[in-house]
């Protein structure tokens, strides 16, 4: 119990002792010292004391040879921090301050990253996502022979995947929805004809995207269920249209598990089109 309390004491006052440092650096009007002592808590990753030193030094650099790399310190350690917003507000402005300095290919590539990190969940508003494709992609085009260039496209193709299951997600939700809202067959704007557009909207953006055959499906199920809805007036016409989309979605993917289901919508809707 001694020996540990002794412990206790002894790193008790190394960091009151390290606080005390940091606060007497603080107040020097030193600021070639300040600048250095933020150097090397920059490189013993002490991100948050790098910070705040530097936040004031980049103002007092400015114009010195030290002006562009104390920005870029500040710009990775807000991002060290986790402060992300702040971290590509910095990435920026250190690229437009200096479009050809030694940091600038890592600084537009931080752009991207910042807005990766801050990218939320599919469900919610993927304006933070749609930036971060835009930064990555302007990092390629500036940097095609990027070391960093694997890295990028990998996230681009990340958060694109990101937005095709934001559309997956709505397509569901309106197929789930169904009728829910009122009587579909009067209402072209049902929720079954939302989850058709949405869809195909999503396969005419994302061609090649991992989610096409539950793209496909949702729209194949959305047009059946209209017909099985349909007033009299229109019940010819969509189930010849939802019998052409179970066709099509065999075609494209016959082996698809959900096979059987469309086989079965072609047999019920071929007792009212006669085919």
């Amino acid at each position: 119990m001694k020996i540990r309390t002794i412990i206790l004491c002894s790193v008790a006052a190394m960091m009151t002792g390290c606080a005390g440092e940091f606060n007497r650096v603080i107040k020097s009007s030193d600021y070639d010292y300040r600048y250095e002592y933020a150097k090397q808590c920059f490189a013993e990753g002490k991100f948050g004391r790098a910070e705040i030193l530097l936040q004031d030094l980049i103002t007092l650099k400015k114009g010195t040879d030290e002006a562009e790399e104390a920005l870029y310190m500040l710009a990775m350690s807000q991002y060290m921090n986790h402060d992300f917003e702040s971290a590509e507000a910095t990435f920026r402005k250190y690229f437009s301050s200096y479009p050809k300095g030694f940091y600038a290919e890592q600084a537009m590539f931080y752009v991207g990253q910042s807005l990766y990190e801050s990218a939320p969940e599919p469900r919610l508003d993927q304006t933070p996502t749609i930036g971060a494709i835009n930064a990555y992609q302007q990092f390629l085009d500036f940097y095609p022979n990027s070391q960093l260039r694997e890295r990028a496209q990998d996230r681009l193709f990340e958060l694109q995947d990101k937005l095709v299951m934001k559309e997956l997600l709505s397509a569901q939700l309106y197929y789930n929805l169904g009728g829910y809202f009122g009587n579909i067959n009067s209402n072209s704007e049902s929720n079954y004809s939302s989850s058709i557009i949405v869809a195909q909207n999503a396969l005419k953006t994302y061609p090649y995207s991992n989610h096409r055959e539950e793209f496909s499906l949702l729209i194949m199920k959305s047009k059946f269920e209209l017909a099985e809805n349909s007033s009299a007036d229109r019940k010819l016409e969509r189930y010849q249209d939802a019998e052409d989309e179970c066709y099509g979605f065999l075609n494209e993917y016959p082996e698809s598990k959900d096979k059987a289901l469309a086989e079965k919508y072609i047999e019920k809707c071929k007792k009212i089109t006669k085919d």
